[in-house]
């Protein structure tokens, strides 16, 4: 377990400030879990578990920030669109 030396509560604000990070670049809960297992060492359960708490804290703006995921993971977002439009039209 990563941070043995410290506390649980300190090792449970480290989880939350991670999952926090993983919030700031869109991942769903899913990605968030598998992105700390793999690079912070953080056992899923313990992801899962801390996500849970905080979804029963801030119950708004995670049924927001879900609504929100389910849009953008329908398609390319705009910048990567015109990216890729622009890029094709230079190979003409």
């Amino acid at each position: 377990m990563a941070g043995e030396s410290s506390s649980p509560a300190s090792y449970i604000r480290l989880v939350q400030h991670l999952i926090e990070k993983c919030i700031c670049y869109d991942m769903d809960k899913e990605e968030c879990v598998k992105a700390l297992e793999k690079h912070a060492n953080i056992m899923p359960a313990v992801t899962s578990t801390v996500w849970k708490e905080l979804e029963k804290e801030n119950k708004e703006f995670f049924e927001t920030y879900k609504k929100d995921q389910g849009g953008q993971r329908t398609g390319p977002s705009p910048e990567q669109s015109s990216a890729s439009r622009s890029s094709d039209d230079n190979d003409n």
